[in-house]
This record gives structure tokens, sequence and C-alpha cells, in this order.
């Protein structure tokens, strides 16, 4: 089975491609997690670079995703495999080229069209025999104003998986100097969506029941960082036991994680969650809210903890101090157990050719 997958998307600080393939790593775990199950697969990005790599038995091609090019690098792939849903035009010449080869497009984080623009998105739309969403419920804002045609196939699919896995907790606590009982991880920006100050109410309503909690906050870009700093500063039930320790390596997210002991997220809307899924990969149970990706992440009947309602600072609290109260072995063996049966690199490969098979039937 021969595979292209498209990325139309330009990086808007043009870096190298092999910098930029380190720099997005989604963009080449799902090529080579497709290639696991079994695929030839080849990814075509939109570059001002020109350029040919190899790795892990997948081609990267850089460049202008145009004219003859195009045609070229897509003669012998069987399935057209597009990431986002916001490239219309793009998408429209890639069916004309196409005779008849089915496409698929993956959602990061796309949101339906503006009302003047809908006409020219389901337009372009129709080019799709299939869309990826990382859960079904995704799909709703777009099959419910029949953005999509009724025949468009909808599939669930994460967007990504990771390679971290768990290290010794006693030997990455020394490593980071993680502690606390318990150690709560946060992994995300400090923005409305990610929602930190929820996630603050509901330590501060917990920290009686759980007087030796320590949070620990990794974020990039911090909008919210103020309203934090203020928000501890003026909770003596947080005191001493919130530490901003801003941007941190990749390489160091994965020690921090096998050092905590859970991981809080009170994010209102993900496209998937990186962040989860990396945690999942750690061992690192998780107590986030229960919107659609996350639970599709941590599937139905899933023996983890915690999903809670968005925006709920007491559920949240309650979803804590439960999650503290349950055998930790066994949840970390869980949260492994889940990410090895549905989130791996070779299990998300095993469904993303599933996909390819059920496009091509």
């Amino acid at each position: 089975m021969r595979v292209a997958q498209l990325n139309f998307h330009r990086d808007a600080a043009g870096r190298a491609p092999a910098e930029l393939l380190a720099a997005w790593p989604t963009l080449g775990q799902l090529a080579r997690s497709a290639a696991l199950g079994g695929a030839q697969v080849r990814v075509l990005q939109a570059s001002g670079h020109r350029a040919i790599l190899a790795d892990a038995g997948v081609e990267y091609r850089f460049g202008p995703l145009d004219g003859t090019r195009l045609q070229a690098a897509i003669a012998d792939a069987e399935i057209l495999h597009v990431h986002g849903l916001g490239f219309g035009r793009e998408l429209r010449n890639l069916a004309a080229i196409s005779a008849g080869r089915p496409i698929v497009l993956q959602d990061h984080a796309d949101r339906p069209p503006r009302l003047w623009r809908r006409w020219h998105w389901r337009r372009s739309a129709r080019a799709a025999r299939g869309v990826i969403f990382c859960s079904r419920e995704q799909a709703l804002p777009f099959t419910q104003p029949r953005l999509l045609a009724p025949q468009t196939r909808i599939y669930e699919l994460p967007e990504s998986t990771s390679a971290f896995q768990p290290q010794p907790r006693e030997e990455a606590r020394r490593a980071t100097g993680l502690h606390g009982a318990p150690a709560l991880l946060w992994v995300a920006h400090l923005d409305a969506n990610k929602d930190p100050l929820t996630m603050l109410d509901a330590l501060a309503l917990a920290a009686p029941r759980l007087p030796d909690a320590q949070l620990w906050c990794c974020y990039g870009s911090a909008p919210l960082l103020d309203a934090v700093q203020q928000r501890v500063a003026g909770d003596p039930r947080l005191a001493g036991r919130v530490h901003l320790l801003g941007r941190q390596p990749h390489e160091r997210i994965e020690t921090l994680m096998s050092a905590a002991d859970l991981l809080v997220q009170a994010s209102h809307r993900e496209s998937t969650g990186y962040s989860l899924i990396e945690a999942l990969a750690c061992g690192l149970p998780p107590v986030v809210t229960g919107i659609p990706s996350f639970r599709a992440v941590l599937g139905e009947g899933t023996e983890l903890p915690g999903l809670s309602p968005v925006a709920d600072a007491p559920a949240l609290a309650t979803a804590l101090v439960a999650a503290w109260a349950r055998p930790q072995p066994a949840l970390r063996a869980a949260a492994r157990a889940r990410f090895d049966e549905a989130l791996s690199p070779s299990a998300l490969g095993r469904r993303l050719v599933d996909v390819y098979r059920d496009l091509l039937s």
C-alpha cells in the first residue's frame, strides 16, 4: 500500500528541512507509524526549500506542492492523506490530478469555516472520501451543518503518538527534583483554553485532603502568567506548593512525567492532547477534563481516573483526591497499557492502515 501524506501548511520561520522535522515531531510520528503498519509512506511538505530526506523507511520531499512537481510526487500513491481541513484551493487542485484515488483529510484543531465561506469549503470537501478526527464527536460541527457530504466516511484516530518510555520513578525524581505526595504535573500553555486558574482553584480546594501535594507547571506561551502568579500569591492554601518551571526541553518532559504521580489538565478544547498521550507513554495517570478528544484517547470504560467537567474546580479537586487514593502502581500500569493498546507507534500504525484499507474498499 503506497501512501502520500501531504502537508500544505508552510513553516512561518522558513526552517531547513532537517530542522523542521525536529521541530515538528508529529509530522514524522504519523508517517513512521503508518510505515510500521505496513504502508509505504512518502511525506510531501510545502516548503521554500527543496530537499529529499529519508528516515525510518519514510521518504520526505520538501518544496512547492503544486503543478507538475506535485503530480509526479503522487503518481505512484494509492492513498492521498492531507493534513488539515483548511486548504480548499489546494484540495481542489489535488482532486483534479488524483485520477479518482481516495483522498482522506485529517483534522488538526480545525474549526468550521465562517458562514460566508461555507459554500466554497463544502465544494472543496467533496473531494475527500474520508475525514479523520481524534473523536467522532469532533466531526459534529462539520456534519450537522452538512459541510461534509453524507457519504463522507468519518474515522476516529489520534493525530500522533510518542516515543516516550517510562523511567524508574525514584531515579527520575532525583534527576528532576520533583517531590510531593502527590507530585502533580501540568504540561500546557497558561492560556484561557488550557485554564490554569481552574486547575489552581481545584488544587486549593483539594489541599486540605492532599496536604503534601505539590504542583509543577511546564508551559510555553503564558498570557495568563500574571494572573496565575497573583492567584498563587493570594491564597495561603497554594503557598509553597506551586512551582512555575516555564518552558522545558522535550527530553526533560519525559523525565518529569516519569517523576510525577498524576498529570493534571483543565483544557476546554483539544484536537487530540499530545501531553496526555506522552503521559500515558510514561505510565503517568491523568486527571483531565472530559472533553471529546481526551475521552477518545483514554478509551471507553477506561480504568484510568479523572474525567472532570470543564471549568468545574470542585469536580476536578474531587477527581484529584480520588485518583491519589487508588493504588498507584496499578494506575501507572494501566496508563502504559492504554498507550500500548491504542496509542503506541505500532498501534497507531495498525489503526491508520485499517483506515487506508477501508478507503480503498
